[in-house]
This record gives C-alpha cells, structure tokens and sequence, in this order.
C-alpha cells in the first residue's frame, strides 16, 4: 500500500483522530467475531481445507490466512468455543469478551453455567478472570519448595521454575535456563490462595536459609510463604511511612505552624489524599471516566501552587504521571512555552 497512512493520521484534527481510533477499533472488533464464527464454521467442514493440501485448521490459519502461530491457536480455540456457544460471538463483537479471556474460560464453560460465568466476566480484566476460574476450578496449594535451576552443564532439559513461593538459582548464562524476560508467576489457585514464583540471586538464597534458621521457633518448617508474608508486611510498612507518612499514630499540624504555602507537603495532607483517593489516580474526565492507574503515583496540587494554592489536605490530590502533566499544561500550557509549569511531585519526595 503506497499510502501513507501515518500521514494522514497524523492530519487528522484531536477530536477526528479519537472518534477516528475508536471506529477502528469497533471494526477490528466486529471483523474479529466474523472471522471467529467463520472459523467455526470450517473448523466443522474439515475436507474444505484438506482438499486444500491442509492436514488442520492450524495450518490453514498460518499458511493460508498468514496468522502467526499463537494468533491461530487463539482463534480456533476460541471458534471451537463458540460452536458450543454461540452467545460467545456477540460478546467478543461488543468488547465485552476478548479472545484471551475467551480462551481462559473455555475449558470451565458447561452448558448449566456459561451465560452467568460469560456475563460476570464481561468487561473484566485477566486477574479478575483468573479469581473467576480459581473458584470454578479451584487447586490445592503448591508445596513450598526451594531449588537450584539447571545450569548449562547439566544433561537434562530445560526445567520449568520451582513452583513455590521462592525459587533461587546461580546466575549461569545458558539456553536451559528461562529468558531474562520470562514474568514471574502471580496467579490464584483457589478463593483467596495465590501461587508465587520468580528467581533469585544466591545473595537472596543466603539471606532465606538464614531466616529459616532464626526463625524455627515461629515457624518450625521455615516454610518460604510465610517467611515472605512476614518479608512483605514489614517492608509495606516502611516504604507507606517514607511515602505517604503513615503511621500508627499520625502526628497532625501543630497549631500555629503554617505549612501551607511551603512546597513541602505535610505528612498529614499526604495520608488524607491517600486515603481519599484510595491510592489511585484522581483524575477524572468531563464524562465521569476516572484514571485507573496505580503506578507512578504523585502527589498533585489541585489549585497549582504556582498560583498561590496551599499544601493542605482539600487541595493535595493523587496524579498519575500522565495526570500530573496534564493538568499542568492546561494551566500553564505545554513546557517550552515561555512558561514555567509545576513540576509533579512524585510519592516519596
């Protein structure tokens, strides 16, 4: 395609370009379900695509329809789905179903409980989904367990990570070892149980075999989990009193001390602003969505402190990054403009 679609994206007014991007997006939707149920269709007459030189649906998708290979395993899975029920495909049409959540649920979806599951997973996200399939399928707790990972000179294949709540292993550069990128492991097993797995250096190993020896008499099996739980509700308490000035009993402003207009925020205007916005972005746009973002978390003035607004507790507010500057620009214009802009103030300063 010679056209250069970039460029005219790139013409197109704010308002065009975002009406523009959410048409696109309700076609891509729309295609998507159409494909799915076509899929469906063939996945249900096989000779059509064997009289093709086509031995599965698999490779009719990636040799004939160019799909890469997990873009077909999700589309057949979730095709295969939809033959069983087929209120799947309107869903996925809408938006309220992708293809990732679809394929998750598929193996728990009987014909006496797919409508409630399809529904209460509408519009949800894939941790929601997976407490949802942790109480249709819950599982046993994992062992906790502690093991070294394989190293290049090790006969075996590529072992998976240990399932346990701490696995550590030996730097050692080798194809038998997981990338550097894979995630750790955080999922549900069962209502309120978690599965944790990640990798560890053998400084951290050291620091755990210690732990496991102090403390026997609290917890005689040095069980990893526990000694994590315990790891992470101290650590919590720390970092929420360096950021946010928490604190069992919270100190508020002296009388006669005035704060306000210091660019220092009190420790006191913080925690009501934590608790206020419930440690989340407060943005909100003029159609009532509000900001969703739990990271990158800066404390904000909401009448700009550069215009005379304090650093008490009804004017401090929680920003995401992106909010921050934002809502600095609005007042002040875009930086480089002539102006100086508030500069954000992250959590922790």
């Amino acid at each position: 395609m010679k056209t250069n679609m970039f460029a005219l994206a790139s013409a197109l007014s704010d308002h065009d370009l975002l009406d523009r991007i959410a048409a696109l997006a309700g076609q891509e939707r729309e295609a998507s379900a159409q494909l799915v149920a076509h899929l469906a269709a063939l996945d249900a007459r096989p000779s059509l695509y064997a009289a093709l030189g086509h031995g599965s649906l698999f490779t009719d998708c990636t040799q004939v329809l160019r799909l890469s290979e997990d873009a077909a395993c999700n589309r057949i899975d979730v095709a295969r789905a939809c033959r069983r029920f087929p209120v799947i495909l309107e869903r996925l049409a809408s938006g309220a179903l992708s293809l990732a959540t679809v394929r998750m649920l598929r193996p728990h979806l009987t014909p006496e409980n797919h409508e409630a599951v399809l529904a209460e997973a509408s519009g949800r996200s894939r941790q929601d989904v997976l407490e949802l399939i942790a109480r249709l399928a819950p599982r046993p707790d994992v062992p906790s367990t502690v093991r070294k990972l394989p190293t290049a000179a090790a006969p075996a294949p590529w072992a998976p990570m240990a399932t346990s709540p701490i696995a550590t292993s030996e730097p050692a550069p080798s194809i038998l070892t997981p990338p550097p990128s894979t995630r750790p492991i955080l999922e549900p097993t069962s209502p309120e149980r978690y599965r944790f797995q990640f990798t560890v250096g053998k400084d951290t190993h050291d620091k755990l075999r210690r732990l496991q020896a102090l403390l026997r008499r609290e917890i005689p099996n040095g069980d990893p989990g526990a000694i994590f739980d315990r790891a992470v509700t101290l650590l919590l308490e720390k970092v929420e009193k360096e950021k946010i000035g928490a604190a069992k009993k919270p100190r508020p402003i002296r009388p006669g001390t005035d704060k306000s207009r210091s660019r220092h925020t009190p420790n006191e205007s913080k925690r009501v602003a934590w608790r206020r916005d419930g440690g989340q972005c407060g943005f909100m746009a003029p159609n009532g969505q509000r900001c969703t973002e739990l990271a990158f978390i800066e404390f904000h003035h909401v009448q700009a402190y550069a215009l005379g607004g304090p650093s008490t507790p009804d004017n401090i507010g929680l920003r995401c990054r992106r909010h921050n500057q934002y809502e600095a620009e609005r007042v002040f214009g875009p930086r480089g403009g002539g102006r100086d802009v508030e500069m954000p103030q992250p959590i922790g300063t």
